[in-house]
Parts: structure tokens; sequence; C-alpha cells
């Protein structure tokens, strides 16, 4: 039997089992990920890597409850620059609206703190 990344054939054996058993079998990378979210400790740059550090700006103050114009003035940015980075954000978040992305933002901690 091969491998998975890593993995051994006993480790391999007992996820199998696991599975069949109705549970599930995660990586040690993945299992730390879900237990740092489950637990609340996930930060920002975790749950958002695919956002540039401006977009991750941008989504803390959307999730505090900014407008574009208020987002624009604390971050010496045009408002068109910010409707392009909401847009990205929401593109690179996969959801349909600036509403999801603030969902997402809240529920991983970002907007309840002012230093962020």
């Amino acid at each position: 039997m091969a491998t998975c990344k890593g993995a051994g054939h006993e480790e391999i054996t007992q996820a199998l089992r696991a599975v069949v058993a109705g549970g599930a079998a995660f990586g040690a990378g993945v299992a730390e990920q879900v237990l740092l979210r489950l637990t609340g400790q996930v930060k920002p740059q975790t749950a958002f890597p695919q956002l540039s550090r401006r977009e991750l700006e941008v989504l803390a103050l959307l999730a505090r409850g900014a407008g574009n114009q208020e987002i624009a003035r604390q971050l010496w940015l045009s408002a068109k620059t910010v409707r392009n980075h909401v847009s990205n954000i929401v593109g690179k978040l996969g959801v349909s609206d600036r509403f999801e992305a603030i969902v997402l933002a809240r529920d991983a901690g970002l907007g309840r703190d002012e230093r962020q």
C-alpha cells in the first residue's frame, strides 16, 4: 500500500477504520486549523491568506461597520479604490456580496478590536 503525503501504513489504516466507522480523518495541519477555528483563535491572516494586507485592512473596517467613504478617509484612499478593494475581497472570498464578506470577517474575529 502506498503512503499519502508522508502518512505511514499504520496511520492510513487507522484513518480508514475511522472513516468506515462514521468518523473523519484529518492530517495534523488540518486538525490544527479546525481546532483554532473552533476555539476562536484563528488570526485574520490565517483565515484569509488570499487577501493582501490592504484588503485585510479594508475588510476589518467593513467588519466594524465602516462605509466606503469612511474607509477611504481612514486609509487615505479614493472611494473608487475602496470599491475596487471590496470587489476584490468579495471575489477572493467567493461570497456574493459585501455583507457575506462581513459575516466571514466577524466569524474570524475581525471588527471586534479597534487595533486591527
